[in-house]
């Protein structure tokens, strides 16, 4: 069984109803540190070395954040440019990260729609997360495909209790290292043929 370590970081996160069901779903599991960015770093005072040492008492690091200005939210950059320090996280003798799995859970309040070549954002989710794949890939993690909440603001509450259950489901099949994660020509972890029954 492996340790799963959520790095969640949303700034409002008391006005999310879709980040409120996701996180209420995976919280309590067993093998899963929920650690909440800004609520233990209010300040952006972050304690770079118990964030390391985090780090590598976990197998799978989850990027848990609403999508802000096709990014994240500040203290999760800061986050990234602080603890992935060269010479630890990559470049030479930076190996602490090596094999370790990362996956990247986002909302959004625009629909899919709006995130596509005709869509007003131009472009697709996943080419706005090129960064943060990129960012794994050079740390030596394994980034596989994110799982993305989208149009939060007119989803019901049948709809939100489902992406919870999907979201659950995603990281109990990492923890116990069930084979459904990297699924090729997956765009989403909605994608997968397992998790879209959730949806039915």
């Amino acid at each position: 069984m492996k340790n799963v370590l959520v790095l969640f970081a949303h700034p409002r996160f008391e006005q999310s109803r879709a980040n409120k069901a996701l996180v209420k779903s995976i919280s309590a599991m067993p093998e899963v540190t929920f650690h909440d960015l800004y609520e233990q770093y209010p300040y952006f005072q972050i304690d770079v070395e118990r964030e390391k040492e985090l780090l590598l008492q976990h197998d799978i690091i989850v990027w848990h954040h609403p999508f802000y200005w096709y990014s994240c939210p500040p203290l999760l950059k800061q986050w990234i440019d602080m603890v992935l320090e060269f010479g630890w996280a990559y470049g030479p003798g930076g190996n602490e990260l090596k094999g370790k799995m990362c996956l990247q859970v986002i909302t959004t309040g625009g629909s899919e729609a709006v995130y596509r070549s005709e869509g007003k954002n131009v472009y697709s989710i996943n080419q706005f997360l090129r960064p943060f794949e990129q960012t794994a890939r050079l740390c030596g993690m394994r980034y596989i495909s994110p799982y993305a909440v989208m149009g939060t603001h007119k989803l019901t509450e049948e709809q939100l209790a489902m992406h919870a259950e999907q979201y659950r489901e995603i990281i109990y099949n990492l923890r116990e290292e069930i084979p459904v994660s990297e699924v090729k020509g997956c765009v989403f972890q909605n994608d997968i043929p397992e998790i879209k029954k959730l949806a039915r």
